[in-house]
């Protein structure tokens, strides 16, 4: 279906939109990513949301949002649709984007590892733009992310 859909917005509309955001908490702590796929209108298409383990920063968790989103594209559309793609990454983490965009340096070995992981990805798609918005206007892709967090938080083990 998401196949579909996409193809249906893809020939009235080239753009995708995604929004990315990773959430930890203690940070380093326990994280989680939460990423939606949008048409140009806004109009949600699909979404995901993963646990992420332990010991993992926030702005780590930032970097995998953005990985699991060029990966999911990948492995639903495929390559061919990949290089054709106009997407628009939307996230609230201004050191994230601003990274990516070539105007921030990375001092951090771990981050430079997700850098490099992103920008191998990114070469298998047309455009690729990645945009800083305000936290409000990421509600789905955080609300996704904490609510993964929320669900692993809440599972009981019997001993």
């Amino acid at each position: 279906m998401f196949n579909k859909l996409f193809f249906k917005y893809k020939n009235k509309m080239n753009k995708i939109i995604v929004y990315t955001d990773g959430a930890s908490r203690g940070n380093p702590g326990k994280a989680s990513i939460g990423v939606a796929f949008c048409n140009e209108k806004g109009d949600l298409i699909k979404k995901y949301s993963e646990y992420l383990g332990d010991n993992i920063s926030n702005n780590e968790a930032e970097y995998r949002a953005v990985i699991l989103a060029l990966k999911k594209f990948k492995a639903i559309f495929g390559k061919d649709a990949a290089k054709d793609a106009d997407i628009e990454i939307k996230s609230d983490s201004e050191l994230m984007v601003s990274q990516l965009s070539g105007l921030y340096k990375i001092s951090n070995e771990n981050i430079g590892k997700l850098f490099l992981e992103v920008w191998n990805l990114k070469i298998d798609f047309g455009n690729v733009k990645f945009t800083k918005i305000p936290r409000e206007e990421n509600s789905i892709a955080d609300g996704l992310a904490n609510k993964a967090l929320d669900e692993e938080n809440s599972k009981k083990t019997l001993f």
